[in-house]
């Protein structure tokens, strides 16, 4: 009996022993793959080798892998761009200066809850944000506690074709006394704000009113602002290796990091190909949202004096040289300084961009009841009427993210869901330790913006018996639930999208010129 033991032991150590060598090797694969050309070693290896993709302009090494198939959707890149570029990009980025979205309530001062960022804190004059002053906001909110009116909320009274229900006396004798105490309605408040709180996928703003300003996203756009280095290169370090689905830490040591030569890390993509495609989505929308900041610190780039170009997007003034760089472009998203994954970054947006779209869809019904209130009764109607315009385009489109089959599988699903929404959150709690402020804001704005794209997918809250249906009347049960601050950030987060989108056609056109 003991030999037979001493057999058992031995096997179980040599299987323990085998798995070990298997897993050794394939993150051995996995780092020689995803290594980067730019560490400093590998650098100096490769500086003399020619680029795999010969002597192609930098367009085409940019471009010519961004085509055919989003992946994960039924769609493909050349319709998107059609489709935005056409229809989706002039109605958003006129509907954004309109007032009910150019103002955005949003608290800039918390403080990290990861590490001490005093030290992390940026002192370039275009690193602030100009608050906007109490009297230059429109009447509508300047008393504003964020809360969409009832109606807003879509409670579901009559709808419009529909006669309203007068209670006959027969009614009344016999219903039910529906009144409740005191003590009873605060409980049931609070079960309210935790349900509320348990299907948000980001952070929201809580502090009292004092704390929180409202910040003109026109005056203050989302550019280049000269905050780098190891304290901006913390926060999607951060992003990506404390967001990992309880996958072995040892994937996620350092080296499995691509570190290009802005010193952005990014995850390689090829590891994340036989992911369950939950956990998949999960991380093409943050590389997605990634690609997309980065695109736009490249579109409106700060020139020194003695660097400004021919031609600025914003022109020249006293305050700063912004404009398009395609060297600043290139060099993040080029093939050869991203070891092959640009091309891919660049895909991930599109995707993001598709996801986003899904969301107003799918949220439609609410949408297109929303006031819009400023106090402008002409302005309010022309924003309403803006917004639904959009809408009936994204309702039309036939290509659709479709989430109907993401966390469905039992006990397990509802744990990942549950997981991948703490995920976000995380996310979206690390915007507070970013040193920028105005990248601070910007970053808030997006995360909430995609925080609440994923609380309209996977709430539940938004469901209706058929999900390419968007029809109010077989909704009417569900009780929709979103601030004017969700609003205003998840179209500012589209509008991003999309002048993202935009701004890459307009690279190609430079790249070639």
């Amino acid at each position: 009996m003991e030999i037979l033991e001493d057999i058992l032991n031995t096997f179980e150590t040599m299987v323990k022993l085998v798995c070990s060598l298997t897993f050794a090797l394939i993150i051995l694969s996995a780092s020689i793959k995803c290594q980067s050309s730019f560490s400093p070693f590998l650098h100096a290896k490769n500086a003399g080798q020619p680029s795999k993709y010969g002597n192609k302009a930098i367009s085409e090494r940019c471009f010519c892998e961004l085509e055919g198939s989003v992946n994960d959707c039924e769609c493909n890149v050349a319709y998107v761009d059609s489709l935005n570029n056409n229809k989706i990009f002039p109605r958003i980025t006129s509907l954004l200066t309109k007032n009910y979205f150019r103002f955005y309530k949003v608290h800039l001062f918390k403080k990290c809850p990861f590490w001490d960022d005093n030290e992390g804190k940026c002192s370039l004059k275009f690193c602030a944000v100009e608050e906007c002053p109490a009297d230059s906001l429109p009447d509508g909110l300047k008393h504003s506690n964020d809360t969409l009116k009832s109606s807003n909320r879509i409670f579901f009274g009559p709808l419009p074709n529909e006669e309203p229900c007068i209670p006959s006396k027969e009614d009344i004798l016999g219903s039910i006394n529906e009144t409740i105490s005191k003590a009873a309605s605060e409980s049931i408040a609070t079960w309210i704000e935790y349900d509320a709180k348990t299907s948000s996928f980001c952070v929201v703003d809580e502090e009292p009113p004092e704390d929180q300003i409202y910040v003109d996203l026109i005056v203050n756009p989302e550019r280049y602002t000269g905050y780098k280095g190891p304290d901006a290169h913390k926060i999607w370090k951060a992003i990506y290796e404390e967001n990992c689905f309880n996958l072995s830490s040892i994937i996620f040591s350092d080296f499995l990091f691509l570190q290009s030569s802005s010193c952005e890390h990014f995850i390689c993509s090829s590891l994340f190909q036989d992911m369950c495609f939950e956990k998949r989505v999960f991380y093409r929308a943050v590389s997605g949202l990634h690609a997309s900041i980065n695109i736009h610190l490249s579109l409106k780039y700060l020139y020194s004096a003695a660097e400004v170009p021919d031609v600025l997007s914003d022109g020249i003034n006293s305050l700063g040289n912004w404009g398009p760089n395609l060297e600043e472009f290139h060099r993040r998203f080029d093939p050869d300084r991203t070891n092959g994954h640009g091309p891919q970054w660049l895909r991930n947006l599109y995707f993001l961009y598709l996801l986003q779209l899904r969301a107003l869809g799918k949220a439609a019904p609410f949408l297109e009841n929303v006031d819009c209130y400023t106090g402008n009764a002409d302005e309010d109607y022309e924003t309403k009427e803006a917004v639904r315009d959009i809408l009936n385009i994204v309702k039309d489109f036939e290509y659709h993210f479709n989430e109907s089959t993401m966390f469905s599988g039992g006990q397990q699903a509802v744990k990942l869901k549950d997981e991948f929404r703490l995920h976000f959150l995380n996310v979206s709690r690390i915007m507070d330790c970013v040193g920028c402020q105005k990248c601070r804001l910007w970053g808030k704005l997006q995360t909430q913006g995609l925080g609440t794209a994923l609380k309209i997918l996977f709430s539940g809250d938004f469901d209706s018996p058929d999900p390419t249906v968007f029809d109010l009347r077989s909704m009417r049960r569900t009780h929709f639930k979103l601030t004017r601050n969700e609003v205003v950030a998840l179209f500012n987060a589209l509008g991003r999208l999309s002048d993202s989108i935009q701004a890459l056609e307009m690279f190609r056109k430079l790249a070639v010129s």
